[in-house]
């Protein structure tokens, strides 16, 4: 017996199945270390995201699915204020960090980075020794302490230091994928970060690299809050004890779909959008 897949959602059915906006949300009951609320993002007169709201609980793993173009990295990048730095971006709402607007006049961007750090898609070890990419980042931020002492305990961290103890002073760049995207999580680990922010972080890395990474992640949770963009739902269902699936509409603005626990929203998924994305139907 042949089972033929399922056929694909039109545009018509995509718009009318949507819950609420109030009912796409699962209020957290543990505290969160940030909140998003009715919050979006432009570049120029394109609206990239329109009135999302999430929260992200702090020492957990919280997952950002969705289709291409839905704004699951712009709204990553706006957790750290990296989209200042694209010329014409705004934004509308508010973001608050430990209770504190990330938007507000006077919020150093340049701090706010150093809290909530940044792992890309693609590692991006500087061109210089292992110990030098560690100790870049805590000799510009003058962060005090003994070097030697945080590049090994940031290098530990990031179950990076066995393999590379011995070749501290070789180029970062000389390390293989999975390695060199653990270096750049190192990295981040040494301005003493209260967030990591990750990019799609497997997705140039082989099989067997990225599970050690997803086993990192779940061990950084311990001391840190994660938020991870993944177009895996697999691994979205392995590591995220949160989830936030984004989709976008006809005016190609990003919106929430639906946020709650991990477990439930795959397997009990309050808008029908979700579990038609979860199954394959579209995206």
């Amino acid at each position: 017996m042949v089972t033929m897949p399922p056929e694909p959602l039109t545009e018509s059915e995509l718009t009318t199945t949507a819950v609420p906006r109030d009912l796409r949300i699962e209020r957290l009951e543990e505290p969160s270390i940030i909140e998003v609320s009715d919050f979006s993002a432009y570049y120029g007169a394109f609206r990239a995201l329109d009135g999302v709201s999430v929260q992200i609980a702090e020492h957990k793993i919280t997952a950002l699915i969705g289709p291409s173009g839905c704004g699951k990295s712009t709204l990553l990048r706006c957790m750290n204020r990296m989209n200042d730095l694209v010329v014409g971006f705004h934004c509308e709402g508010t973001m608050l960090y430990r209770g504190q607007e990330l938007y507000s006049k006077g919020v150093d961007s340049v701090e706010v980075r150093r809290r909530i750090g940044m792992v890309f898609q693609k590692p991006n070890p500087f061109p210089k020794s292992i110990y030098e990419n560690i100790a870049f980042g805590p000799k510009v931020n003058g962060i005090k302490g003994n070097m030697d002492d945080i590049v090994e305990s940031s290098l530990r961290a990031a179950a990076l230091w066995d393999e590379v103890k011995d070749k501290l002073g070789q180029s970062g760049l000389a390390l293989s994928g999975g390695p060199q995207q653990r270096l750049c999580i190192a990295r981040a680990l040494a301005v003493q970060p209260d967030v990591i922010l990750m990019d799609e972080p497997c997705s140039a890395l082989d099989p067997i690299a990225t599970l050690k990474l997803e086993d990192l992640m779940k061990e950084l949770a311990r001391d840190y809050t994660i938020v991870i963009v993944t177009h895996n739902m697999q691994q979205a269902a392995r590591v995220a004890d949160y989830t936030a699936f984004l989709m976008m509409r006809q005016d190609r603005a990003g919106e929430l779909v639906e946020f709650g626990d991990t477990d439930g929203l795959f397997t009990t998924p309050r808008d029908k959008r979700t579990e038609d994305y979860i199954t394959g139907r579209f995206g």
